[in-house]
């Protein structure tokens, strides 16, 4: 944060490739915790959305959910970050059969981290919320890539596209 002459300005870091990913350590939807130094050696596509069970929200998850076996398959690990409680994360898989994890970052520290977490436009209005981004992260844990604002339908496939995975 930034102060002029009794004005703040929230200052977002925005990452790209080569940055260091933050590190953290976050519950996970099973009660868990899921530390992103255990994914190394493995890459890992980090993407973080607004709030489990709306309709823009279970539409990205989906489409990972069903893109995650060729993924997988091609190296990556999906793991979901909002703000949400565990609880309602436990919630949002059972009952869209998520089948990668979900973490909590209740008090927004990392995604304001990977400058996920900011103002951004809705509806034409200036708002602080989690700003929806995906992060591919290589197996040494820097960046490889960071996407802003993306849009939840239809991202996933483009991802792909651009990781050269398209079928």
């Amino acid at each position: 944060m930034q102060q002029w002459g009794g004005l703040v300005s929230l200052v977002m870091t925005r990452l790209t490739a080569g940055d260091p990913a933050p590190d953290f350590t976050l519950p996970t939807d099973t009660g868990d915790s899921l530390s992103l130094k255990d994914l190394r050696g493995r890459r890992v596509i980090l993407y973080a959305y607004p709030a489990a069970m709306t309709p823009g929200c279970t539409k990205q998850a989906c489409d990972f959910r069903d893109s995650l076996a060729s993924l997988q398959a091609a190296g990556y690990e999906v793991v979901g970050i909002s703000p949400d409680a565990p609880a309602k994360l436990a919630k949002f898989r059972e009952h869209d059969a998520i089948t990668f994890p979900l973490v909590s970052d209740a008090d927004r520290a990392v995604l304001t981290a990977y400058g996920a977490y900011g103002e951004k436009q809705m509806y034409g209005k200036t708002v602080t919320g989690v700003i929806r981004s995906t992060f591919v992260i290589d197996p040494d844990g820097a960046v490889e890539h960071a996407f802003y604002n993306v849009k939840a339908t239809g991202h996933v496939a483009k991802l792909r596209k651009d990781l050269g995975l398209e079928n």
